[in-house]
């Protein structure tokens, strides 16, 4: 199958491109190959192309700063998977475009399946549930993928770090460190999205499908789950997030339940910790904390 990645030096980019040229024909399309936001460069990229499969990963989420720039949240988180969707419809390609937990407002409390009502909080989170439906309304062909709480060995491009290596950065200049104890999730490993994720390519179904690491913690479990594997000493203390006032509201549980893919007899994610721990004892904390090229 040829696979256009577009996004494909990020965080999940990366990943997901590195699993599936293995047995694919992938095309990575970063920034400066192709501008989402612009239709007819779009359609003349793919065009040249002329892939089966595109997977889109680029997204403007940086939350707080969505806040702020709401119209560049719009034209990335919106226009951009418009302006690919209707590309993909004119080639009549398959698009698989990343989306989020933060769609979810987090008052379920249990795990939210495909089928659950979203309710966006933030400026973010609308920006991204508008991409899924302008996905689902100009493309046939399209599976929205939702994604929790994603950990790469390189971080992310956007924000210039994740969970992991912030965590990692933070233990070599303090000796104690406050993490936030009630919200939660599922900390994901881009790795086994990407193997997920080719379970699901020749696959004839469409719409929405949840794919995170199997059960859910909390933030500061998060964090104390990162130094029991490594082995680091290092006090954690749990923390109420209202410790850390933001003008952003954030869902306090979006945990993922991987329904579809169960339903479909192709679930094959780690739970959260063994996941982690592979990818902890697979890279180095160098590697962990290297910016993207």
């Amino acid at each position: 199958m040829k696979i256009t990645i577009i996004g494909s030096n990020g965080q999940l980019g990366t990943d997901i491109l590195e699993t599936l040229s293995k047995n694919h024909d992938t095309i990575p399309l970063n920034h400066q190959d192709i501008e989402i936001t612009d239709l007819s460069h779009c359609m003349r990229t793919l065009l040249s192309v002329k892939p089966d499969l595109v997977i889109n990963t680029a997204s403007f989420h940086n939350v707080p700063l969505c806040e702020e720039k709401k119209e560049e949240a719009l034209r990335v988180n919106v226009l951009g998977p418009q302006n690919l969707a209707k590309a993909c419809q004119s080639l009549n390609a398959t698009l698989m475009h990343v989306s989020t937990d933060y769609v979810f407002d987090g008052k379920k409390n249990s795990p939210y399946t495909e089928e659950d009502l979203p309710n966006p909080l933030s400026f973010y989170a609308i920006s991204k549930l508008a991409g899924e439906h302008a996905v689902a309304a100009y493309c046939e062909k399209y599976k929205i993928i939702r994604v929790s709480g994603i950990y790469g060995k390189i971080p992310s491009r956007a924000k210039g770090s994740n969970f992991v290596s912030t965590m990692l950065s933070l233990a070599q200049e303090k000796k104690e460190l406050q993490v936030v104890n009630d919200e939660f999730l599922t900390p994901t490993n881009t790795r086994d999205i990407g193997v997920q994720l080719e379970s699901l390519l020749e696959r004839p179904e469409t719409g929405v499908f949840h794919i995170s690491n199997a059960g859910f913690c909390s933030w500061h479990e998060f964090a104390v789950a990162i130094f029991e594997i490594l082995e680091h000493k290092i006090s954690v203390l749990p923390i109420p997030s209202t410790h850390f006032p933001s003008k952003v509201k954030r869902p306090p549980y979006s945990v993922l339940e991987n329904a579809r893919l169960k339903k479909l007899g192709i679930y094959q994610m780690r739970p959260w910790r063994e996941a982690l721990e592979y990818h902890l004892k697979s890279h180095s904390r160098g590697e962990l904390g290297k910016q993207p090229p």
